[in-house]
């Protein structure tokens, strides 16, 4: 087994992290600084959302040079001294790489929309309008026009997020050269992979046909790409990206080191494995988004892990995510509640496949509650005519400032992100006076303690690294109890999940010892029982504890 196929990953938000400099904005130093921090709780890999040069619209997911570093996070030498710093911990470094789109203010761009006849013309998606009217009707994936119109030649961009990001042309094989390039010289300065942003927009339909109607406002597991009445036939899942992920990994496997893919793209459980490739020689991972609209159940959880052994059996390998940068905190969710997050963070990191974590979730930090009209965010602020209350009351997350907020080391002003008389770029969210790190180290039963605890076990007992999985079913008569087995080679480990506000108790046999307990749990001769949101692993000498 790969050594990606068993880590465990921690999302860093660059500008969000620890401020080194006093501008009130994370740098690569201040990255470094922590690192035996995420190393403490266990991570062995750290993915990077991107600090390549950028005019920062989109706080830097808008790159303007790919091969140097934004002079707000650092310099070039600075990078290179972070992966060497990961590196000697033992632990690896993902970069954030940005191939659907650059900045506007690219040189590539710059050039390409100087003329028609310039040689980077077609390294970008330009197209002429129909009277006046864009090209067709494909729309961007946040319910933006996707074409923007340039009157320097009178024609139309593509763009399948933000304006200011307009889309490369990867069937120009001068583009998809280029960009291997990059992902060259990042892999020779020695990043051990790339997560791979919107994967499934690079190509189009190149006869650039009309997107069909959709009846679908939101999209939904099964649909995730119709969305806003509209089905992303031709701008998402086009067929030519499938190809593509095989090619990119093949420039990462002429490298020695097993170096790593992990791609974000959406769709049902069919397309996703299109991405990983019949033979699993396409991206290594991808993003499984399904929990980031879970259902606090044993019912919804249990549906998850029998879905993921039928449909991604070894040799794949399901990853499990909460949020990232562009999604509500998940603890908002289940009412800022710490013992449920405990029991979400111990099926994350017991359940077979990758657990990826946000920076901040482990100590339980809590969505902004920004407005629109005073976000930064050029998302917010496209849509600043929305109320608070409207965005509040139907869930639309609009504003990514929310969970973007700055990471809260300390009870000090700004949680400790920044010096004191320094403002960070974002306030920091309500409660950092108890709910940050140096607090929560010195308290036993903090969330953070809970996540080391977890993190402890699935590193130190190679079942819940590489072992199988297989779902209890003996306790079904509890609808709020989830019970699955890691087993691997002699060992047996069974973990149970309490997800009712009720205490509840099974009795079981043939247990030789308590692994694990998070929340008030008891193992008493043959009585499991599990208050409220509480779990327990339990190691067995047998396949059958019933």
């Amino acid at each position: 087994m790969k050594w990606w196929q068993k880590t465990t990953i921690y999302q860093i938000y660059p500008r969000s992290f620890y401020d080194t400099n006093e501008d009130g904005i994370g740098d690569i130093p201040g990255i470094i600084a922590k690192l035996d921090y995420i190393q403490n709780l266990g991570f062995e890999t750290i993915w990077i959302s991107p600090f390549y040069k950028s005019p920062g619209k989109d706080f830097h997911y808008d790159i303007s040079d790919y091969r140097d570093i934004d002079p707000i996070f650092g310099t070039l030498k600075d990078a290179e001294n972070l992966i060497a710093e990961v590196h000697r911990r033992n632990m690896k470094i993902v970069f954030d790489m940005v191939l659907n789109h650059t900045s506007d203010e690219h040189p590539w761009f710059k050039e390409s929309r100087s003329s028609k006849t310039n040689p980077k013309r077609d390294w970008y998606i330009w197209r002429k309008g129909k009277k006046n009217s864009p090209p067709n009707n494909w729309t961007s994936m946040i319910n933006k026009p996707g074409w923007n119109y340039d009157p320097t030649t009178d024609e139309w961009y593509f763009a399948n997020f933000l304006s200011f990001q307009p889309d490369l042309n990867y069937r120009n094989p001068e583009v998809k050269e280029a960009m291997f390039d990059v992902m060259r010289y990042w892999l020779q300065k020695g990043v051990d992979g790339f997560r791979l942003d919107i994967f499934n927009s690079i190509y189009k339909d190149p006869e650039f046909r009309d997107n069909p109607l959709s009846f679908r406002f939101v999209p939904t597991p099964d649909y995730q790409d119709e969305a806003f009445f509209q089905k992303k036939l031709h701008t998402l899942n086009h067929p030519d990206c499938f190809p593509l992920a095989k090619e990119v990994r093949g420039v990462i496997d002429e490298f020695s080191g097993d170096r790593f893919l992990i791609g974000e793209v959406s769709g049902n459980d069919k397309t996703l494995k299109k991405f990983l490739g019949e033979k699993q020689d396409g991206l290594n991972l991808v993003f499984q988004f399904e929990l980031i609209d879970f259902e606090f159940s044993a019912k919804f959880f249990k549906r998850v892990l029998i879905k993921n052994e039928n449909t991604f059996p070894y040799p794949y390998t399901p990853t499990y995510v909460y949020g990232n940068h562009d999604q509500m905190r998940y603890i908002d969710k289940i009412e800022n509640n710490p013992e449920k997050a405990k029991l979400l963070a111990l099926f994350q990191f017991t359940a077979r496949g990758v657990p990826i974590v946000y920076y901040g979730e482990e100590i339980g930090i809590r969505d902004a509650n920004i407005p629109n009209a005073e976000g930064k965010d050029p998302i917010a602020q496209q849509n600043a005519f929305i109320p608070n209350f409207f965005v509040n009351f139907f869930g639309i997350y609009l504003n990514r400032d929310n969970c973007r907020t700055p990471m809260q080391w300390s009870s000090a002003p700004h949680g400790g992100f920044s010096a004191p008389h320094v403002d960070p770029w974002l306030n920091v969210t309500l409660g950092f006076s108890y709910m940050n790190v140096e607090s929560e180290t010195k308290d036993p039963n903090s969330l953070l303690n809970a996540y080391k605890s977890i993190i402890k076990l699935r590193n130190e007992q190679e079942s819940f690294q590489t072992g199988n999985l297989e779902v209890v079913n003996d306790f079904d008569n509890l609808t709020d109890l989830l019970v699955f087995r890691r087993f691997s080679k002699d060992k047996n480990f069974y973990v149970f999940l309490n997800f009712g506000y009720k205490p509840l108790a099974v009795r079981v046999k043939n247990i030789t010892s308590i692994s694990l307990k998070i929340g008030d749990a008891r193992f008493d001769s043959s009585i499991v029982t599990l208050d409220a949101y509480a779990g327990i692993v339990l190691e067995s000498d047998q396949n059958s504890i019933s």
